[in-house]
């Protein structure tokens, strides 16, 4: 027996999540659409590696002219 368990309770947030989801059915399809635009993206690591090494280290002090 759970002492503290509340049957069946689903947060505010949950609801209209789940109500929005119910509106619209082709909701998450266009948020993994939007995810694959922005973040899956295909990484080259040879290129990648060539970008790290061809940084220049930063000075302490950016606007100190060399004197």
């Amino acid at each position: 027996m759970y002492l503290f368990r509340r049957p069946d309770y689903q947060s505010d947030a949950t609801q209209f999540i789940n109500g929005l989801k119910q509106q619209n059915p082709a909701l998450e399809a266009q948020q993994l659409a939007g995810r694959a635009l922005l973040w899956d993206k295909n990484v080259n690591h040879e290129v990648a590696a060539d970008s790290a090494q061809a940084t220049v280290a930063q000075k302490p002090y950016v606007y100190q002219t060399n004197s």
